[in-house]
């Protein structure tokens, strides 16, 4: 006499089988601030074909957020894409921290949530900003994040 086997059992196999393709594993919805040359839209473009992270258009659904600049400007476009209780309360004090004048090659992933730098890429600028000079060093963040998220 054969058994059917319960529902659950298929569920489970179903998402044993999206984490182990990385589907579900580590999925977070990433957000890309505009970044120096373009390079944001090369970015959005290889996490997106080789399944690094979902990007996303909407930056109020966002997980995460992808940025090449740190400091007071980049607070201030947090606190208005996601604003928290307490960036009220900070909104007319100066926080002293990480300064940048330049972008110098420095990605920057950041969680919306409690705002730590969960990963940070360097990429030594190029002479070019070419399209497949930003492609290539677009390709080598993705991966490069995608090596990281894997452990």
């Amino acid at each position: 006499m054969k058994r059917a086997l319960p529902p659950f059992v298929f569920v489970l196999a179903a998402v044993t089988a999206m984490t182990i393709f990385g589907q579900t594993a580590g999925v977070r919805k990433v957000y890309i601030l505009p970044m120096s040359g373009g390079l944001d839209q090369f970015l959005a473009e290889q996490l997106t074909r080789e399944h690094v992270m979902q990007v996303v258009a909407d930056p109020k659904t966002a997980d995460v957020v992808l940025t090449d600049r740190l400091g007071e400007p980049f607070e201030k476009k947090l606190a208005k894409i996601y604003p928290r209780d307490e960036d009220d309360d900070d909104a007319a004090e100066t926080h002293p921290g990480f300064r940048s004048g330049t972008a110098a090659g420095t990605i920057f992933l950041v969680d919306l949530k409690s705002r730590h730098v969960l990963w940070s890429d360097f990429e030594k600028p190029g002479r070019s900003n070419s399209q497949g000079a930003l492609n290539r060093k677009a390709a080598r963040i993705a991966k490069n994040l995608r090596e990281t998220l894997a452990k």
